[in-house]
């Protein structure tokens, strides 16, 4: 595309490679130049923390607000109580509104790391749609909203059409999370001026929706913004791992393990992460990203160093780098590395080191743990691991083992103190 931008915003959202698409660039662009503007992502509360799979909408908001504009972040108390059926096979389980309260708690502590929130121009706003959604009466909602939507244009979107062309069953329940979701575009609208949605490119669907019913209602231009679903090089979802989602929030995955998922970036990801996922500038960025051989081990610390910083704070990174060092160069032990604490009772007479591998998180399964074994993926205190049969008791553990996995996985097992 050769538009050429008058925003801060939308320049950099082209340059660092965060635009999918959007419902109107010129006409956004102009807004934007024209003064501050707020915008939104939504945030259902599924989980009690945010993912790396978050994390570039996370900063998409960051950017918003670095050149000037007021980002909102809604978090969906109402909406998850529905559940947003877009490209999943099957009905999210429903949560309870206890669940949903202490989902939003938790997720909640992961954007003040990056947003200031406050009273300014643009300063954030934190808001939760439950605030509107709970108390609709349905009959005058269905009236004076639901007429404007049409039902042949809904069963088009793809979220919905690749439900419906698997033979995969589409509850009534699930339908109306569109309409929701629309409804919540024209309230933020009403309410706080807000002129733009952004969200994944699976959520297109959604938000035109929203820009449709807002426009019908109020009769306000507004806009919305996508950016792309990202996959690493090697054709996985961004954000998922062996050992599953790489949560945000300190307490469900530590600072240590957080920074390796980044250290451990494919040589062909690093320069795009970067511009996605830090604030380095772009130059600086192809510079890193272009290196070969073993110089772009020096791309992935710094990635992992800027991504950390800005989740954890900047000791957490330092902290995490110098375990890493610690373990990888001179086969140390390290402070920070997960760590598994057996008590007496677990401990028992001893336990299998298969056991304790799959305890520790090494590996999912006993068979997965004594597949490592004989492919001598798996050392002890730096050494190989060939014994599937080895039990560990506690003289074992009078000091801490160490396990590893390959050579990037690593695990402390020690006993409990009395």
């Amino acid at each position: 595309m050769t538009y050429h931008p008058k925003s801060d915003f939308i320049a950099i959202m082209m340059e660092r490679g965060f635009l999918a698409d959007c419902t109107d660039y010129q006409g956004l662009d102009e807004a934007l130049a024209s003064g501050t503007q707020s915008a939104y992502i939504g945030y259902d509360a599924t989980a009690k923390s945010l993912h790396v799979g978050h994390l570039l909408n996370i900063m998409m908001l960051r950017w918003l607000q670095k050149t000037g504009h007021r980002p909102i972040t809604l978090m969906g108390g109402g909406t998850t109580k529905v559940g947003d059926p877009s490209f999943r096979s099957d009905e999210r389980p429903l949560l309870g509104p206890e669940q949903i309260d202490e989902n939003i708690a938790g997720m909640q502590k992961v954007f003040a790391n990056y947003l200031s929130y406050g009273d300014a121009p643009s300063d954030a706003l934190m808001l939760n749609n439950a605030e509107w959604l709970d108390d609709l009466n349905y009959l005058e909602f269905l009236r004076d909203i639901g007429r404007h939507f049409s039902v042949n244009r809904m069963l088009s979107f793809e979220s919905v059409k690749s439900r419906l062309d698997r033979e995969q069953s589409l509850s009534f329940l699930e339908f109306n999370y569109m309409i929701l979701q629309a409804y919540d575009f024209l309230e933020i609208n009403r309410r706080y001026g807000c002129v733009l949605q952004m969200g994944g490119s699976d959520q297109w669907g959604n938000i035109i929706n929203g820009i449709d019913l807002t426009r019908r209602v109020l009769d306000h231009e507004i806009y919305g913004l996508t950016s792309p679903l990202l996959t690493t090089s090697d054709g996985r979802k961004m954000g998922k791992s062996q050992g599953g989602a790489i949560w945000l929030n300190g307490d469900m995955l530590s600072p240590y393990e957080f920074w390796q998922f980044w250290r451990n970036t494919t040589d062909a990801d690093v320069g795009r992460f970067l511009k996605l996922y830090t604030e380095l500038p772009v130059a600086e960025c192809d510079r890193l990203g272009a290196l070969q051989g073993s110089e772009i081990n020096e791309g992935k610390i710094i990635l992992a160093n800027e991504v950390t910083t800005l989740l954890h704070g900047a000791e957490a990174a330092a902290a995490a780098e110098a375990t890493a060092r610690e373990v990888f160069e001179k086969g140390g032990v390290g402070d920070d590395l997960p760590t598994l604490t057996l008590s007496a009772e677990e401990l028992g007479d001893g336990l299998s080191i298969v056991q304790i591998i799959v305890k520790s998180g090494l590996a999912k399964s006993g068979k997965e743990a004594k597949r490592l074994i004989s492919e001598n993926g798996a050392r002890i205190d730096d050494a190989p691991l060939t014994d599937a049969g080895l039990m560990i008791d506690a003289a074992a553990l009078a000091s801490p083992i160490k396990l590893s996995a390959g050579k990037k996985r690593h695990a402390l097992v020690q006993l409990a103190s009395a």
